[in-house]
């Protein structure tokens, strides 16, 4: 790999460095931490690997940037000075470069998926530059932004592995954070920041992202059944033993409590007694679960299909409870189940492939996408001469007005390109729409860079 920094990170194993990275792992995740009482590895279980992954590199990138009060001073200097024989060229000049590198706010635009991307600084200004990127390009959209450092290798500028996506609300807690902390008190703008200064800051950007994930994360209502288990849908498929017949398993069947058949092949479990037993739901979360006219809740399915049988339940809990239920009065007459799982996220984005399938199948694309833009063009250019919360509650064609209100809406504008070229499908009529006519129409095209 051409920035393979393993012989630095095993380096860091060093007691002189070991201590200092604490102190800065401690001025990257120690405010989030301390408020959970939390390890960082159980951040890993909120966010996931990857996510946890990253912020371990962007805590690492801004470390490989201090001084320290120890021998050699900077873990970078140093390695170089004792290992760097054994880099290549390239990887050597990608530390040389991490080494004076700063982490800044940037939106990103004429993204060529696999290649390139611009990207114009939020933060320090200037003009937009080009930056070579394979990987994350195709993922990013236009007008996303993200925390990353840009660093110049060999007559390239390329991102370091430390990059995370803003949310506007992530961008405007980093954005407020700067402001508290290099403003005057009260300041409602962004003063001009040194990058020097901006260097020394690092951790604002990794608290301001973790904030506002965790807060959605946490506060993400979560879809439950009525004793209170999250919603995950087990397809439980029992084997019918060599000689068991479906009649037999019927039978079998029948004699379980709580088992009410519908027909031949299929089964209601049901609870012993309409009772609201079980864990207490969360508080404003939807559930979910069938009820019989006998007021009995509806555990689970069995089914009998082919030479399997199906157990189907909404929850883990359930699905181990019918498990066992059915193995101590079918015994030997079934082998070893296997267990498919599906979470309700899954299954939304399956069925919202399946439909955009069969819309697809059914009308012609050209006349999808004339439609649905035809209808767009209406709404928005009812929305033009609308208050708009982002404008403060100006219409966009008042907010165009003034040189301040110009800036706001050429914001708007991008969030409402960001928003469409989100979409999962990008031939989606809403993803492929334009906004170029609003742009020119309210005069503020010379604004979208």
């Amino acid at each position: 790999m051409p920035h393979d920094l393993n012989g630095l990170m095993k380096f860091l194993d060093r007691d002189e460095w070991r201590g200092c990275f604490e102190e800065v792992f401690d001025e990257h995740f120690g405010p989030v931490l301390e408020v959970g009482d939390a390890e960082f590895e159980d951040l890993a279980e909120v966010i996931g690997d990857d996510w946890a992954m990253i912020l371990w590199g962007c805590a690492f990138e801004d470390f490989l940037t201090q001084d320290f009060d120890v021998d050699g001073g900077n873990i970078v200097d140093e390695y170089l000075k004792r290992r760097g024989w054994k880099e290549g060229a390239r990887t050597k000049t990608y530390m040389k470069a991490l080494r004076t590198s700063i982490m800044s706010l940037y939106e990103v635009s004429d993204i060529v998926p696999g290649k390139s991307l611009v990207a114009r600084d939020l933060i320090r200004g200037g003009d937009p530059i080009v930056v070579s990127e394979g990987t994350a390009t195709k993922a990013l959209k236009q007008w996303d932004r993200i925390a990353a450092r840009i660093v110049p290798v060999m007559g390239k500028n390329i991102l370091a592995g430390g990059l995370l996506s803003f949310t506007p609300r992530a961008t405007e807690m980093l954005l407020d954070g700067l402001r508290r902390t290099f403003g005057k008190r009260g300041a409602k703008k962004l003063p001009a920041i040194r990058s020097e200064d901006l260097q020394e800051v690092a951790a604002i950007f990794t608290l301001s992202w973790l904030f506002d994930t965790l807060d959605r994360a946490m506060n993400r209502p979560s879809v439950q059944n009525s004793d209170g288990d999250d919603i995950m849908f087990h397809d439980v498929q029992f084997p019918l033993a060599p000689g068991a017949t479906q009649k037999d398993i019927a039978a079998r069947l029948n004699a379980i409590q709580g088992m009410a058949q519908e027909n031949p092949k299929f089964w209601n479990w049901l609870e012993d007694e309409p009772t609201g037993r079980g864990k207490k739901k969360q508080g404003g979360s939807p559930s979910l679960d069938t009820t019989m006219d006998t007021g009995l809740r509806v555990l689970g399915n069995v089914e009998l299909k082919g030479r399997f049988l199906h157990l189907s339940t909404n929850s883990s809990r359930r699905a181990d409870e019918g498990t066992t239920l059915l193995r101590q009065f079918l015994g030997e007459m079934v082998g070893t189940p296997l267990t498919e799982i599906v979470t309700v996220d899954q299954m939304i984005a399956e069925r919202r492939t399946h439909g955009r399938k069969k819309a697809s199948s059914s009308i012609p694309s050209e006349m999808a996408e004339e439609v649905v833009h035809e209808f767009m063009d209406r709404q928005y250019r009812e929305t033009l001469d609308q208050p708009v919360s982002m404008l403060g509650n100006k219409t966009p064609r008042q907010a165009a007005k003034t040189p301040m209100g110009r800036q706001k809406v050429a914001e708007w504008l991008k969030y409402l390109e960001n928003q469409t070229a989100k979409r999962p499908d990008p031939t989606d009529p809403m993803a492929t729409y334009s906004f170029q006519w609003m742009w020119r129409e309210l005069g503020v095209h010379d604004l979208r860079q």
